[in-house]
């Protein structure tokens, strides 16, 4: 029972490639997951929704949401936020909930750089329920099996109005999944994050908004993403991406209002997976409370 089960896991791992860490096309919106140095830096209060279902049509495909906020200090240099994720895959489901603590440091007239720490707490659980059991009376598939796990990352956020660069490891200590000493499913790795971007304006309506993010993790590919968006009388957010050797997508999003920002993500698969589903669907809500006195100029990431 043991081996069906670690084949079954094992298949949904390695048809996701380096995704251990959840996956997003969103991520310019998303940064506080991945990078802890990004917490406060956009000088108010920011809360964001997300939830995203990915390869549709295809039985026991992840479905992640999470929800995040984060905030400077008062008037100090400090930021701090919040962080919590959902994430299904098949019989797997892992609970997560992190917290950040930034320090801005002003390099020059332009730029600031931030220096963060995070704090997670995580939850895996492992649904023997959900599994095709030959032997419903073997004891090993009676329960759900849930472990806990303990975890610390860092990073470093170098921004201006206009462009900005991060390099993190959200977690830097590596956790076995589902180990009782004769079967190991998976091993949480070290994931190495690199983000950039810049605003290039083109019009006084239409700024040309570039990204990339890419991720290294032991044992799979290098993951790139690639994304151009377009903003259209600060309002109209269109663009495109591309995920090296895996999808692209198209995005789109709308400032509704100075607070609330909307944003949607359709991905269409380039490898064999995209025979078996019709495509992922990212969208997500930001928030802001706005507070006049703190916020010196617009921001776009």
């Amino acid at each position: 029972m043991k081996t069906i089960l670690t084949i079954i896991c094992a298949f949904i791992l390695q048809s996701m490639y380096s995704q251990q860490d959840s996956q997003y096309t969103q991520y310019m919106y998303n940064t506080p997951l991945v990078n802890p140095a990004y917490a406060g830096s956009r000088e108010t209060i920011t809360a964001f929704l997300l939830h995203r279902n990915q390869w549709v049509g295809l039985d026991g495909a992840p479905v992640t949401n999470n929800f995040s906020i984060n905030m400077p200090v008062g008037d100090s240099n400090f930021g701090v936020g919040l962080n919590f994720v959902n994430d299904e895959i098949g019989p797997v489901s892992e609970n997560e909930i992190s917290a950040d603590l930034a320090y801005f440091i002003q390099v020059s007239e332009n730029y600031k750089l931030s220096l963060g720490l995070k704090g997670t707490a995580n939850l895996f659980q492992l649904d023997v329920n959900k599994l095709r059991i030959f032997d419903p009376a073997d004891p090993q598939f009676q329960n759900v099996d849930t472990e806990f796990s303990p975890n610390v990352g860092a990073g470093l956020y170098l921004f201006s109005d206009k462009t900005y660069f991060g390099l993190s490891v959200p977690n830097f200590f590596e956790s076995y999944r589902y180990n009782d000493n004769n079967v190991e499913i998976t091993k949480e790795k070290m994931h190495f994050y690199f983000i950039a971007g810049h605003v290039f304006t083109l019009s006084p309506n239409i700024d040309f908004k570039p990204a990339v993010l890419s991720k290294i993790v032991e044992g799979a590919p290098l993951q790139a993403d690639v994304t151009a968006n377009f903003l259209f009388f600060d309002k109209l957010t269109l663009g495109a991406a591309y995920r090296w050797d895996a999808s692209v997508s198209a995005l789109a999003g709308f400032q509704i209002s100075d607070s609330l920002f909307i944003g949607y993500g359709y991905d269409l698969e380039t490898t064999k997976l995209s025979n078996y589903n019709s495509g992922s669907h990212e969208i997500f809500l930001r928030y802001e409370f706005f507070n006049r006195s703190r916020v010196s100029a617009p921001r776009f990431f």
